[in-house]
């Protein structure tokens, strides 16, 4: 059977990367760990689970990292993870067969999101298909924080099942998600302001609405009850301080508001928040004519 190699990148995560790589027991007969500087334990931790370790300068988003991490694997497939992601059994077993006779060169895997103790399997969440298992060459990462990765050859896109997904505990506190949400919003002002995005009061408005808008609505938040209101607040909060960082970056250039604009676009946002609560409720109601009639109200509206 041909061998796999699992390529994890770390960085100060002694209190969870021993999960991550004792779900790759009888799995990985290779493990890379490319470590960014930690101040913990993290790479004695790898090292007792034999895994090789290398290091890397600490940046502050992991792409750029990853094509050296791979660059260190020997076997002809590798299984990509972060250090706060396991490998199910049931996972393990199907990409063990797949690698026999398989269909394709890379393998996009559903990731079972675990934020604040609850697999969110609304709010945008799920499936969150990632392109983690695939033969060395036909995978590689570009610069971009959050990219997809650049592929060669043919994909095949796992069931959306969750025998089938990589667990993924992607946020347990509050205070970690603020932490990285300022960490990953440094880094995007910094490109759209390098890609010369213009910043528009308007921005500090339409963003963040569309994007809550979006996680508790369009991708049914509301199901994942507190939990999809709170994350989709606080992904539109990310998106308030993403495009405040780019004002930032034109030094708080001045402008005034005057009240009617404010207005405008506050009813603007206003309407969209009162078109999406009619469009749920069509959502889940059978009976025709209510759903005729809360059309029409709509429209009226």
């Amino acid at each position: 059977m041909p061998k796999i190699s699992a390529v994890i990148n770390t960085y100060n995560d002694e209190k969870r990367l021993s999960r991550t790589l004792s779900s790759l027991k009888g799995f990985a007969s290779e493990i890379i760990v490319v470590d960014m500087m930690s101040t913990d334990t993290t790479p004695e931790i790898a090292k007792s689970f034999t895994a090789k370790v290398f290091k890397h300068k600490k940046l502050s988003y992991v792409e750029p990292a990853r094509n050296y991490a791979i660059s260190k694997a020997k076997n002809d497939w590798i299984i990509l993870l972060d250090p706060d992601e396991e490998l199910p059994e049931s996972l393990k077993l199907f990409l063990k067969k797949e690698v026999k006779e398989p269909q394709a060169d890379f393998y996009r895997i559903p990731r079972k999101n675990v934020i604040f103790g609850k697999w969110m399997k609304h709010t945008g969440w799920w499936p969150d298909m990632n392109i983690r298992f695939f033969k060395k060459g036909s995978v590689s990462w570009n610069q971009i924080i959050h990219s997809v990765p650049i592929t060669v050859g043919a994909g095949f896109d796992l069931p959306l099942k969750e025998e089938f997904a990589i667990k993924h505990k992607a946020y347990t506190s509050i205070e970690e998600y603020i932490i990285r949400m300022n960490r990953y919003t440094t880094v995007q002002a910094r490109e759209l302001n390098k890609n010369n995005i213009e910043f528009t009061w308007t921005l500090l408005v339409t963003k963040p609405t569309s994007e809550f808008l979006r996680r508790f609505f369009a991708e049914e938040g509301y199901k994942d009850g507190v939990h999809g209101l709170a994350l989709s607040l606080l992904q539109s909060l990310s998106e308030v301080v993403l495009y405040a960082k780019l004002w930032q970056k034109k030094d708080f250039k001045k402008r005034k508001l005057s009240l009617s604009e404010f207005e405008l676009e506050f009813n603007k946002t206003i309407k969209g928040i009162n078109w999406w609560f009619v469009e749920a409720k069509l959502n889940e109601i059978n009976n025709i004519f209510i759903k005729l009639w809360l059309k029409i109200k709509r429209r009226l509206r």
